[in-house]
């Protein structure tokens, strides 16, 4: 974890597990304990939060550049690479290194294409599940190109160790 710091203003934090929206007000003291993705999860005497990039600044952070639009070699390459951008805040491990998206399909649609991810959680009642699922959305729909997105969370199969994949297992210590 970073060393503490007080927050500039008043910032939207999301809590984690249970994904409720607050503030958490100027002055308040945080820990930063991952940055990854461009959003930051923190700690305070209140609990466990995430904060978007959105306000960085209130952690005396830049706002990060929004992820470019441009596509790099091909389509789903880039979408792939688009996805790994994306972060469950309590593991410091992309979901798609995480194993948690189980398909991406792409289709042609009236002036672009749409995607659509089929992705799950490791735990079914995660309260973090919908602000991870609009992430993937938000971060499928920057790249060029790309109309409509759609992510839907599944449960079957059910997400479990094995599916993390070899660099999701080196950066977690398992190998």
């Amino acid at each position: 974890m970073s060393d503490l710091i007080h927050l500039s203003r008043d910032c939207t934090a999301v809590r984690i597990p249970s994904g409720e929206k607050l503030t958490l007000t100027a002055g308040t003291e945080v820990g930063i304990t991952q940055a990854l993705g461009g959003t930051y999860t923190v700690v305070c005497e209140q609990g466990m939060f995430r904060i978007e990039a959105a306000d960085a600044d209130a952690l005396g952070r830049e706002k990060g550049p929004t992820t470019g639009g441009e596509v790099s070699g091909d389509l789903e390459t880039t979408i792939w690479d688009r996805l790994k951008t994306v972060y469950d805040p309590e593991i410091p491990v992309n979901i798609v290194d995480l194993g948690l998206v189980y398909e991406m399909k792409t289709s042609d649609v009236e002036g672009g294409k749409r995607v659509d991810v089929k992705m799950t959680l490791t735990a079914p009642g995660c309260g973090m599940g919908p602000t991870i699922q609009a992430d993937a959305k938000s971060k499928v729909l920057t790249v060029e190109g790309i109309t409509e997105a759609e992510v839907e969370l599944v449960w079957d199969p059910p997400w479990n160790q094995n599916m993390i994949t070899e660099v999701g297992k080196m950066k977690l210590g398992m190998i």
